[in-house]
């Protein structure tokens, strides 16, 4: 049987919404490096770039 790991012993990131941290989890196993979001919720409230040459 494989042996256990703690979540202390998983990588993690921060989120790039709202600053928090969060922990690797096996649904992202495949993406982990193009994830930067902790979850839908902050995906949707990212921060919207507008194109260069557009004034506020």
């Amino acid at each position: 049987m494989p042996k256990m790991r703690r979540k202390a012993d998983l990588p993690s990131k921060t989120c790039a919404a709202c600053g928090l941290p969060f922990t690797w989890r096996k649904k992202w196993a495949r993406d982990w490096d193009s994830v930067r979001y902790c979850s839908d919720r902050c995906r949707s409230a990212k921060p919207v770039q507008k194109p260069p040459g557009i004034a506020p």
